[in-house]
């Protein structure tokens, strides 16, 4: 009876509950495996470093388990193509030596040569150029046959940051690059903006790539672009494929009997097909037998170059990434359109994929696990984790319960959002209070929140701050009628459905009509200056590297790679230059009279400081309470433990004040009128 007692929790108000999970904690464990493949008998991955300044590692599992880093510090495998980079690294087994890896390194950006099993430093492939950004690398893939290594070059050829070319390149292994420009052999012409690493058919006769330019983005329209390998290496013929301006086509396979496995948008959902090179243009394959019709998504936005929701077995089946919402893992036959799922815990898997013989590697998480690298063993069915397993730092009772929800928005429009209420085993709220809650608005805006751990929500939930997901109109995972929800409406759209969550969950008694908060990053953070310049919904917000000035973002503040990203999202500037202005959160802070907090990385070239900065300029005088807080060294999206601890504890001490509760157990924020 007495340890019942001394168990049993302990009321107190929301917001105050004491928890094990501190913002050190959830830093130590952001970020997750990336871009797994395998060598030989051997899985490889690329694993997150918070504590070692944000670098990334490239880690091998060996035949026997033992696992253990390729690239000791300061190396860094982490391109800057697009500036969101894509695939780093690329090995091959060899007869002598052990394993080569090619891979991109952050500092430099330079693509270097290693030799993991012997006794030599990492060593350059390419040269450094002084002009803009310099020359950048990403998706490396070995040329069988040949001395090369082929992958996607961005070439800057001035200062300003859309001075940019990039083209398909060959690079020699024998080092003759590392100094020499000219030694870098240029595969593909400069005709496309944009464009992926190629892909060779198994008889090395052919290439097909991915291609795409202003003003569309990736999951607007792109082309698979295909030509044909002369033997010494060049590419000729060069032609589109399939795809086009209204048609997004994010993957691209070649099977063995000589055909294009590629997924598609043109049935509104992302779905596998094929088709033959050699037949008519515009010739697919009927996809009844592949995935047509189920009313899900076999693939995503296309943010990274080298991305994979699918990949092709030997014994012929596919490896797929599907669902609606978070994809799951399947095995899909082509010829008779079955597809089995795999077994096990794990609802949200990363878009990264790998396979040795008959199984199936792959990234994944669940509600009450972190991410994992998993192995599918597609004869057997038995699913195995390879690394870094799960381990819970904390009783699992401190993790909240989501729940998947569908809103109502308005025009009587779906939205779909997960929603973890406060949970905390040793404490409980007095009668009669409801808890305070806070919005999350996910970045891109053509991104998706996935319904997996993140001990950066279980940091507020068990303190007893519930919090909302909301995938609102524009996301990605429920098609793509549902993804150009926001075409012309970005800052309308998701405004309109982030506060109809909130008011949904007050409406309902769930939630604290005075006490909600919203939170973003990027667009994201976009996202919730609008809301807190055009809403009177929230209380406070938190609003990590956002856009703030529509007119001063498009074009020439920001990357190439988003340059023209407005053009869809809020219409051509030219025929609708106010939509610019009076949508900019910069040019309604007349309207701005809660609290906010503002975190900006200083390096951070896709959303510049320099829009925080007028920001503030804009604001100063009026007397609303806030803190602005810039890291040095930190870019778009934060790295560092000690930034993500500093930006988590500043933003619970903005709700403690904000909300009316005291913490005792972060620094206060000093907020400044």
């Amino acid at each position: 009876m007495a340890d019942t007692e001394r168990t049993r929790p302990e009321p107190a108000p929301y917001g105050t509950w004491p928890s094990p999970i501190d913002a050190a904690l959830a830093a130590s464990h952001d970020g997750r495996p990336e871009y797994v493949g395998t060598v030989g008998d051997e899985v490889w991955w690329t694993e997150p470093r918070p504590a070692e300044g944000g670098r990334r590692s490239l880690v091998r599992r060996r035949a026997d388990g033992a696992t253990e880093d390729v690239l000791p510090a300061p190396w860094n495998p982490r391109s800057r193509v697009i500036e969101y980079g894509g695939q780093p690294w690329a090995a091959a087994p060899r007869a002598e030596g052990g394993p080569l890896v090619v891979f991109v390194h952050f500092d430099d950006q330079r693509l270097y040569a290693c030799a993991p099993d012997q006794d030599r430093e990492p060593w350059p492939l390419t040269p450094v150029s002084g002009t803009g950004g310099g020359l950048r690398w990403v998706d490396p893939q070995f040329h069988p046959g040949r001395d090369e290594v082929w992958c996607v070059l961005e070439e800057f050829t001035g200062e300003g940051p859309t001075d940019v070319r990039r083209v398909i390149a060959a690079v020699p292994l024998d080092g003759s690059a590392a100094e020499d420009r000219c030694a870098v052999r240029e595969l593909s012409d400069d005709r496309h903006r944009f464009v992926t690493g190629p892909r060779l058919s198994h008889d090395g006769g052919r290439a097909a790539w991915i291609a795409w330019d202003h003003p569309r983005m990736p999951w607007d329209g792109t082309q698979v672009m295909l030509a044909e390998i002369t033997d010494g290496g060049t590419f000729t013929g060069i032609r589109p494929l399939v795809g086009g301006t209204d048609e997004s086509v994010c993957q691209i396979e070649w099977d063995r009997d000589g055909s294009l496995l590629f997924v598609s948008d043109i049935g509104d959902w992302w779905e596998l097909q094929r088709i033959r090179p050699d037949a008519a243009p515009g010739a697919v394959v009927p996809s009844s037998g592949l995935c047509r019709g189920r009313g899900e998504e076999f693939g995503g936005p296309l943010w990274k170059i080298g991305l994979r929701w699918f990949r092709l077995l030997d014994n012929g089946l596919v490896a797929v990434l599907h669902g609606k919402g978070s994809p799951r893992l399947g095995v899909l036959d082509p010829e008779t359109g079955e597809l089995v799922d795999a077994a096990g815990p794990w609802t949200a898997w990363a878009e990264t994929l790998a396979v040795r013989g008959d199984r199936v590697v792959g990234v994944a998480a669940s509600p009450y696990t972190g991410y994992e690298v998993v192995e599918l063993d597609t004869a057997t069915g038995h699913t195995r984790v390879l690394g870094p397993p799960h381990r819970d730092p904390v009783d699992p009772a401190h993790y909240p319960k989501p729940q998947e929800r569908v809103f109502t928005g308005p025009d009587g429009r779906d939205i779909h959002a997960h929603v973890y209420a406060p949970r905390n085993p040793g404490a409980t709220a007095p009668d009669g209070e409801l808890p305070p809650y806070v919005v999350w608005a996910h970045g891109g805006p053509t991104g998706h929140a996935p319904l997996v751990l993140d001990l950066e929500i279980a940091y507020f939930t068990s303190r007893g701050i519930g919090v909302a997901e909301v995938n609102y109109g524009g996301s990605t995972g429920y098609g793509r009628r549902y993804r150009e929800r926001l075409r012309g409406a970005w800052g309308v759209v998701d405004v309109e459905d982030c506060a109809a969550v909130a008011t949904a969950l007050a409406d309902s008694g769930e939630a604290d009509r005075d006490r909600l908060a919203i939170r973003g990053g990027s667009a994201g953070g976009w996202t919730t200056a609008a809301s807190l310049t055009g809403t009177d919904v929230y209380a406070c917000g938190s609003i990590s590297y956002p856009i703030l000035d529509l007119e001063g973002w498009n074009g020439e503040e920001t990357h190439d790679f988003e340059s023209q990203y407005l053009e869809s999202l809020i219409g051509p500037f030219a025929e609708v230059p106010e939509r610019y202005r009076e949508r900019s959160p910069i040019n309604r802070t007349d309207r701005l009279r809660v609290p906010f907090l503002l975190l900006q990385g200083l390096d951070d070239v896709i959303c510049p400081p320099a829009q925080c900065e007028r920001f503030l300029t804009a604001i100063e005088g009026r007397g609303i309470p806030h803190a602005y807080l810039a890291f040095e060294g930190e870019s778009h999206g934060f790295r560092r433990a000690s930034t993500l601890v500093r930006a988590l504890e500043a933003e619970l001490s903005l709700y403690a004040q904000t909300f009316g509760f005291a913490r005792t157990d972060v620094p206060v924020l000093e907020l400044r009128p």
